[in-house]
């Protein structure tokens, strides 16, 4: 009962029917949610208006509970109830501190009896004797009324051994007419086990108080609060108590009394009841550590261990830090079990109530906490635990334990190859507080860089910048280099990041030709961002070859870097594959070299005719990507992937990519008008607008600030182009050629001619002779048949040919168009199929070649369809009504006009799958789900799911 103080302390005494909710004052009831044990002790002893459920003459019942299981309160609800109908009753309460003064309990008892002549014993010491018959005469005069007497023993595990003597006499009276008992038994070491073990076996009912489930703990919270708890605040409460009657009790007080904190609602309540259990723990911990004490010797020890380690730990692990024999430990860990204050797992044991486990830990000095940490870091290492494992624990030790700075670093590389990419720079910015050389303490410093790179780039740059400066050899200075020289990039800090890969370059060419090739390579990348820098790298770029770097670490990103000259300048093709090849033989993202040098291959292979080969790269960069949690990897890998899908023709899937990268890049903070999102941004700009959708495409160009003046960035070349297509498909004809005439101004100036990567001459061909200008037209697109031709890829040759075939007119353009279309007809690029076969069929109708003509604008609708490619399709359309055909004016409707993801999609929906469901299913994100849908449900002309199976068949 010392507890109930306590309780009653911190959570308001209040009176009145168990379980109610609180009274004005906002008190809470001293008994809640045990309504169900109640009503059972009622029956069992006939108070009230129940009957007895039993006509035995011996009613002896033992309430068992843990720590805080509101056994004590539930013992005074009942007796109060008994008073009330005029029951007499005979109470006590034993106390651990009385529990070797003999007779202490027997004292309470004759105290509490009813007024009557005094029949306590004189004389110091009293024999047992003359307690026993002066009991004998309380109850005898008692149960000479018309209901038997109710003797209550709280506690019943600390009562003395000659009170439990004399009880066990009572209950056992040789006239067959004992008085009725009722005891609680909890936590606590007995003064006579021989003694209580005789008095145990006497009753013949047990009630068990067990912790709250939480459906019950919403119900009390709902009373308390006025309304239904929502499910996180009803978690938080839960986890904080375990339905621990006590603990739950001091909450509920606590709640009452803690005003609420601002925010939405969610947030709000969470601090609420933050605020209400920091002030409960102040009160809670004194009562909890005299309970521990109470319990056995090294009980307090081994709590505190558990309580500062968290989480289920193993007992030879707890028995090592708190210093306790493991025998010992054995015996603490079983006592504290049954008074529930740790819990058994399979893992070891812990404690279940986090307010619980913070009230322990409350009293343990912060030295001690390190103490703890420490001998469990080196106990785990002993083990050959894991590294996470091991770091936990340093975390919260001092600095000084000789392997922490090598456990740390191996922990980083685990956490970092999760993708926690925060939780490895907890530990490198730990190990960091180490002694170690500069050279260690540099290698620690980059890898630093490199996890806070994921989460603040500013930062990593400033850590990178240490690294470097404290890095000694040549394999050190080169990772530390190219590190933050790619930190420098990914803020647009061009000039500085090449400065730093110039400088250690040549710092280390002398000692390693081939670290310093290796920065070279990503200088000249790099180089080729601005025009002025790629002017000046040029020249070197044009002498390397991949016998440079024959027999080294270096050949892949060199032939990343070779790939792409051969796509810019117009080298052989299928050498240029060969060489992306070659770069991506271990992945974009490889791990012993990632860099962006290696997405150079990947634009060279689109380039190359084989964006069927940059898909199957990106795919499974991102699939790697999502197992290490790399959102900068992920968003470049599923831009590309929706880059090769543009080339593909397949214009939806174009859509879902590019909407994931951005919103992946949104998701960390990444602005929409950054240079990690342009790329995106072009590509979802070329799909809106393929579809038609220029109002959106528009917007977008507006919100990504990319409507006016771009930079002479290499990365807003390809804005340029797919913003002179907008231009061109919303009428502004001459704002599209500037565009197109921009664009290849600076691929001119970057020594590009090749229009593999921006066939802006063709695309500004067809603009001139909108506007009259059939000249410069036809110039412009012979140019481009020309380096085409020479490039050798059909994708590319097509494309020019289409170009000059519609600015040339009368047969001699069909004769090209002809040609466009038969390089086509097999080739990858299905939206420049569909373009070349409206173009062709609308010469052949003005060159009078009606079935031919007919023919072409049909298979361009089919195609168009099926690319989703709403203006080429809308555009044949336009010829065959021209041509005196009804075609349907929606031609993208039926299940025939879904494409194959769309088609995938909606049978894994019709299948009963979730959206987020189909998404794990396809990896890709639930956005791109979502579309999806919403072009199935549109084609199908239904609002959603439902009768969605019934459509499909």
């Amino acid at each position: 009962m010392q507890y109930a103080a306590h309780a009653a302390a911190m959570s308001g005494q209040g009176a009145g029917v168990p379980g109610a909710p609180p009274g004005p004052s906002g008190t809470i009831p001293e008994l809640i949610g045990r309504e169900a044990e109640l009503a059972e002790l009622r029956s069992l002893f006939g108070i009230g208006n129940t009957p007895a459920v039993t006509d035995r003459d011996h009613v002896f019942v033992l309430v068992r509970g843990g720590f805080g299981s509101g056994k004590s309160a539930l013992l005074r609800a009942l007796l109060d109830e008994a008073r009330a109908d005029d029951r007499a009753v005979l109470d006590s309460w034993a106390d651990p501190g009385d529990s070797r003064t003999d007779h202490a309990v027997l004292r309470q008892l004759l105290e509490s009896a009813p007024p009557a002549p005094s029949v306590r014993p004189s004389g110091e010491p009293p024999e047992d004797g003359a307690y026993h018959r002066s009991l004998d005469t309380v109850v005898a005069r008692l149960a000479a009324g018309a209901r038997r007497p109710l003797i209550c023993v709280d506690d019943l595990q600390w009562a003395d051994a000659a009170s439990l003597r004399l009880l066990r006499r009572l209950m056992r009276r040789a006239d067959g007419s004992p008085p009725a008992v009722i005891a609680s038994l909890g936590p606590g070491e007995s003064p006579d086990e021989d003694a209580l073990g005789a008095v145990l076996p006497l009753f013949r009912d047990h009630v068990s108080l067990a912790p709250f489930a939480p459906h019950a703990t919403g119900a009390l919270l709902a009373r308390t609060l006025g309304h239904d708890a929502d499910q996180a605040f009803l978690n938080t409460c839960q986890q904080a108590t375990d339905g621990n009657h006590l603990l739950l009790r001091s909450v509920l007080g606590a709640l009452a009394a803690t005003p609420p904190q601002p925010g939405p609602d969610t947030a709000g309540g969470e601090r609420t009841v933050s605020v209400a259990l920091g002030a409960l723990l102040p009160e809670l911990a004194p009562a909890v550590r005299s309970l521990l004490r109470g319990t056995g010797a090294h009980s307090e020890a081994v709590a505190g261990a558990v309580a500062v380690l968290g989480s289920p730990r193993p007992v030879e692990l707890i028995a090592e830090v708190a210093s306790v024999p493991q025998p010992a430990t054995e015996d603490a860990v079983h006592t504290l079990v049954r008074a529930g204050l740790l819990h058994q797992y399979e893992q070891g044991v812990g404690i279940a109530a986090s307010l619980l486990s913070d009230a322990v830990e409350q009293f343990v000095p912060p030295s001690r906490r390190q103490e703890l940490h420490a001998g469990a870091a080196r106990f785990l290492l002993g083990r050959v635990a894991a590294p996470e494992q091991v770091a936990h624990h340093l975390l919260h030790c001092a600095p000084g334990q000789p392997f922490a700075p090598e456990v740390l670093r191996r922990a980083a590389a685990e956490a970092s190859d999760a993708g926690a990419h925060d939780r490895a720079a907890l530990y490198l910015r730990r190990a960091l507080r180490e002694p170690q050389t500069e050279e260690e303490r540099a290698a620690v410093l980059c890898l630093l860089g490199e996890a806070e790179l994921e989460s603040s780039v500013p930062t990593a740059i400033d850590e990178l910048r240490r690294s470097l400066q404290l890095s000694m050899g040549p394999s050190e200075q080169t990772s530390a280099a190219r590190r933050l020289a790619g930190a420098l990039f990914a803020v647009d800090r061009y000039l500085d990041a090449l400065d730093v890969l110039e400088r250690t370059s040549a710092a280390i060419r002398p000692v390693d030709p081939a670290y310093a090739l290796r920065l070279e390579i990503d200088f000249l990348f790099i180089s080729l961002v601005e025009l002025a820098s790629a002017a000046r790298a040029y020249p070197r770029l044009m002498d390397l070859a991949m016998t440079d770097a024959s027999g080294t670490a270096v050949e892949r990103p060199l032939a990343a870097l070779l790939s792409l000259r051969g796509a810019m300048v117009g080298e052989d093709a299928e050498e240029v594959v060969r060489l992306a090849r070659i770069a991506l033989a271990h992945g974009l993202a490889p791990a012993d070299d990632e860099s962006v040098v290696y997405h150079c291959a990947m634009l060279a292979l689109g380039a190359a005719g084989r964006p069927d080969l940059a898909h199957d790269y990106a795919e499974a960069a991102i699939d790697e990507a999502r197992a290490r949690g790399a959102v900068f990897q992920y968003a470049h890998a599923v831009a590309m992937r929706g880059n090769a899908n543009a080339r593909l023709g397949r214009t939806l899937e174009c859509e879902a990519d590019a909407e994931a990268a951005l919103e992946a890049l949104l998701e960390v903070g990444v602005p929409l008008g950054s240079s990690h999102t342009v790329f995106a941004v072009a590509t979802l700009i070329e799909s809106l607008t393929r579809q038609g959708r220029v109002e959106e495409a528009q917007s977008l160009l507006e919100r990504s600030g990319m409507d006016g003046q771009l930079h002479p960035y290499w990365i807003n070349d390809y804005p340029l182009l797919a913003r002179g297509w907008l231009r061109v498909e919303q009428g502004r004809l001459e704002e599209g050629l500037a565009d197109f005439l921009a664009c290849g101004a600076r691929t001119v100036a970057r020594n590009m001619p090749a229009p593999g990567f921006y066939p802006w001459r063709s695309e500004a061909a067809l603009v001139h002779v909108r506007l009259g200008h059939a000249e410069e037209a036809v110039r412009l697109a012979e140019e481009e048949v020309a380096l085409a031709r020479r490039w050798g890829v059909p994708e590319m040759t097509a494309v020019a040919l289409r170009a000059l075939g519609i600015v040339t007119g009368g047969p001699e353009g069909l004769q090209k168009l002809d040609e466009a279309v038969r390089a086509l007809e097999t080739s990858f690029a299905r939206f420049r199929y569909a373009q070349a076969l409206a173009d062709r069929g609308a010469l052949a109708m003005r060159c009078s070649r009606i079935p031919e003509a007919r023919a072409d604008l049909q298979e361009a609708v089919s195609v168009a369809h099926a690319c989703n490619a709403g203006v080429v399709a809308q555009g044949a359309l336009r010829e065959l009504r021209a041509l005196g055909d009804r075609p349907r004016t929606r031609t993208f409707q039926g299940v025939d006009a879904l494409t194959p993801t769309e088609r995938r999609v909606a049978d894994l929906a019709a299948g009963g799958m979730t959206n987020r469901e189909i998404a794990q299913h396809l990896f890709v994100g639930l956005r791109t789900v979502e579309i999806h849908l919403t072009h199935v449900y549109g084609k199908l002309g239904i609002k959603g799911r439902q009768g969605l199976a019934e459509t499909l068949r």
